[in-house]
Order: C-alpha cells, then sequence, then structure tokens
C-alpha cells in the first residue's frame, strides 16, 4: 500500500478514539452524544470505503481503476461523504460550534474535488464510468 494510503487509512481509527477519550468531560448533551453515535458510525465507514478503494488512493485525482464493489457500488465518493460526515459528527461531540465556519467550507472543496475526479475517470474509462455515474449516489 502507499504511504499515503496507509496513512489516510490508519490516523482516523487511531486519532479519532483518542479525541473520543480527551474531550470525554461532562456535560453530557443531548447533542454530544448525537455527535458521538455520528462519529462512532462514520469512521468505520470511512475506514472500509478507504480500505476498499485500495492503491486506487491518491491526493490528486488520478484514475487508476475504476473500483465498483462494495461501498463503492452504492456511492461514488465515500470517503468524502463518511469524511463530511464524521467531520460533523466531531464538531458536535468536541462541542465547538466556533469552528462550524470549517465545515462550511469544507463541502464545498469535497463537491469540487469530486467533480474533479469525475473528470478525470470519465476521461480515461469512458462509457464505463458514465454507466457507473448513472446508478451511483455522489
Amino acid at each position: 500500500m502507499k504511504p499515503s494510503a496507509l496513512i489516510v487509512t490508519v490516523i482516523p481509527p487511531i486519532g479519532i478514539p483518542f479525541l473520543l477519550v480527551e474531550f470525554a468531560h461532562p456535560p453530557w448533551t443531548p447533542i454530544r452524544i448525537f455527535g458521538l453515535i455520528v462519529v462512532i458510525a462514520a469512521t468505520p465507514a470511512l475506514t472500509v470505503a478507504r480500505i476498499q478503494l485500495g492503491n486506487s488512493f491518491s491526493v490528486r485525482p488520478e484514475a487508476h481503476e475504476l473500483v465498483t464493489t462494495g461501498i463503492y457500488s452504492k456511492i461514488r465518493s465515500p470517503i468524502y461523504v463518511f469524511g463530511i460526515i464524521l467531520i460533523a459528527g466531531l464538531l458536535l461531540y468536541l462541542d465547538r460550534p466556533k469552528y462550524f465556519w470549517f465545515f462550511l467550507i469544507l463541502i464545498p472543496m469535497q463537491f469540487i474535488r469530486s467533480r474533479a475526479e469525475g473528470r478525470v475517470l470519465e476521461e480515461r474509462f469512458g462509457d464505463a464510468y458514465r454507466q457507473y455515474k448513472s446508478r451511483t449516489w455522489f
């Protein structure tokens, strides 16, 4: 596995629990509990999506192979989707509403990245990618 792919695969399942324990302090409001549930659900989903992508992971859009199985059979960009969900859950859990601006900036950035990635994949895989795109979400 490429070093960049390994880092993105290993850091969330190790770093997220550390943050959860480090910031596990009262008061336990319903919003913080909801944020914790979201984080607990999104972390393994993000990790599975990253593992299923295999060596096709890259920081910049590249077209190594068209991954269409597992989570990728339903969602074209599950790493972006689960990453956004994870960050939203963390912001709720950490009770840091002043950082909500980061979340608002991240969403359009992920859309831009996903579109750039889609253009590269469509250029490389043509009709196969267009068919895949027609039966998946984001």
